[in-house]
């Protein structure tokens, strides 16, 4: 699915090598400043390696379209971006950007019950919590029907129990449709649980070494 040789980013990212296969959840495991959002960021198209290349589907990245990239290769970032309107158009916003066809109502309230955002599609979605913004957010990536999903601390702002369910119900289903996940988490708790395969980002940033769960 991605492939990289030889990336240098910055003072931030130096690989030589790293290869990750397709229908499986990678998790990104290091300190702070190790790199992990930058990496996903690369991934997603949204910032450019100084050197060497990445691929995704035997393409190189910085050749392919960024649009039509992101379209595939959805990314739901630490802070989760909440537009303007309802419920309801939060959740659509994403399926209106790739230009899929909508889902119903009955299927949106169906998500959030499964979501525990117990919300009405009318309410204002601006005035939602942190933790309900998260997992609305959550939502509106998981109806895109991608087929790579970047999740960059996608619960950090979930209490233990609400992660667990969130979390539960996301990798059943990306399984289920044999998605690719790659996530940045800092709990090794989330990683083992979840994951199919942990990257160290200590290892990888010296020479090759990848440690399979």
């Amino acid at each position: 699915m991605f492939e990289i040789q030889n990336l240098k980013y910055k003072d931030i990212l130096d690989i030589n090598i790293l290869e990750l296969e397709s229908g499986k959840v990678f998790c990104l495991f290091g300190e702070s400043g190790s790199g992990k959002s930058t990496l996903l960021k690369i991934f997603n198209g949204m910032l450019t390696p100084d050197e060497g290349v990445v691929r995704y589907k035997k393409e190189k990245i910085t050749q392919l379209d960024p649009v039509e990239l992101r379209k595939e290769v959805v990314m739901l970032g630490q802070d989760p971006v909440v537009f303007e309107g309802t419920v309801r158009d939060n959740l659509l916003a994403g399926l209106r950007f790739s230009g899929e066809n909508e889902v119903t109502d009955q299927e949106m309230s169906s998500l959030l019950k499964e979501l525990h955002l117990e919300k009405e599609l009318d309410e204002d979605a601006t005035k939602l919590s942190g933790g309900e913004q998260q997992r609305l957010a959550f939502g509106r990536v998981l109806l895109m029907n991608a087929n790579v999903y970047l999740m960059d601390e996608p619960t950090s702002a979930l209490d233990e129990g609400t992660e667990t369910v969130v979390m539960d119900y996301f990798t059943k289903n990306i399984k289920k449709q044999n998605k690719t996940v790659i996530m940045v988490t800092h709990s090794k708790e989330i990683s083992e649980k979840y994951s199919d395969r942990i990257i160290y980002m200590d290892e990888i940033l010296t020479k090759v070494g990848v440690h399979h769960e």
